[in-house]
């Protein structure tokens, strides 16, 4: 396997970017005629935010869901004509529940990114949800983490925001709401209500974006 260093040696002389494929789907990369190398970004999908059910405890919340990590990889294509690229749903959304994970995407056996984790139900205040991970890139990104309830200094609370992927993408946080979905492998966000039965928001799904080379 050559190092990030050795690839840009041996590619200098390589045309410039020719076309792109992206996927929000699980599918097959083709190679088109004359592409010798790609750049892959492969992101996983974002955890779902914690639902907030009725409760005794004042300010219960949903924690937001983490977003789906990242992996980056230049690939020689010269003698593969295709590869299988599979794209990680998001968390699914939970009422008074903790949220689902989100799911690996990956392109082939090249390199993967793991899904952002869902959000704990009650949340708590500050309770940190983890983003995933990027593996066997060149380069691996950890999505942004979620959170629970920021409350302040006179009681009132907010809503923390799902976190963000490499791509963006978190859902937005609510006060006696339910909370925002994600999109592009960006974390759903939990609702933060009082003693209200409200759903956090659904991570959102995975996606792959391959840049090719001529």
């Amino acid at each position: 396997r050559k190092t990030t260093a050795s690839r840009i040696k041996t590619y200098i002389g390589s045309g410039g970017l020719a076309s792109q494929q992206v996927f929000t789907s699980s599918g097959t990369w083709s190679k088109p005629s004359g592409i010798t190398l790609i750049k892959v970004y492969v992101t996983g999908g974002g955890g779902a935010g914690g639902g907030c059910g009725n409760s005794s405890y004042n300010y219960q919340s949903g924690a937001a869901g983490g977003a789906g990590g990242t992996a980056i990889e230049l690939i020689d294509v010269s003698s593969v004509s295709s590869v299988s690229v599979t794209i990680g749903a998001g968390g699914a959304a939970q009422s008074a529940n903790y949220g689902n994970d989100g799911a690996t995407s990956s392109f082939g056996s090249y390199c993967s990114a793991s899904g952002g984790k869902g959000g704990h139900s009650p949340g708590a205040f500050n309770w940190a949800i983890p983003g995933g991970v990027g593996s066997n890139g060149d380069i691996n990104l950890t999505g942004q983490g979620g959170g629970g309830a920021a409350e302040d200094t006179k009681g009132a609370l907010s809503a923390i925001p799902g976190g963000n992927s490499f791509f963006g993408g978190g859902g937005g946080g609510e006060w006696s709401a339910n909370g925002a979905a994600g999109t592009n492998g960006g974390g759903g966000s939990g609702a933060t209500s009082n003693n209200q039965n409200k759903t956090g928001g659904a991570g959102g799904a995975g996606i792959v974006v391959v840049e090719e080379y001529k």
